[in-house]
């Protein structure tokens, strides 16, 4: 299941807001007592979504969610930009073979 704040942001998205930022534009809370996480503040000058408009974003929640691994695993894979510098320097088509090796075994979905 997709966190709420994924949600958020793709509904966001979705309403013509490029970003959200949750300590000002919205707060999400839990309060400790089954309910789980919730909106406790509103700021955005778009509608604030029902848990049924949240719901139809779980899909598309859990893609990016899925993605931003992927992006964190390749990102570490890949190394530091001054090191894939020389690398490229020094042999491109090595490097080429390099990270396309990783972007094959960390698909994005």
């Amino acid at each position: 299941m997709a966190n709420l704040s994924t949600k958020v942001a793709k509904y966001a998205e979705a309403n013509g807001v490029s970003n959200v930022d949750f300590t000002t534009d919205v707060r999400l809370v839990d309060h400790s007592d089954g309910t789980g996480v919730h909106i406790e503040h509103w700021g955005l000058d778009i509608p604030q979504p029902t848990d049924e408009q949240l719901a139809s974003y779980e899909t598309a929640a859990n893609t990016e969610e899925a993605n931003n691994v992927v992006r964190s695993t390749r990102r570490t894979a890949y190394g530091d930009i001054g090191e894939q510098l020389d690398e490229i320097y020094k042999d491109i088509d090595s490097w080429k073979a390099r990270i396309k090796s990783i972007k094959d075994a960390n698909p994005k979905g």
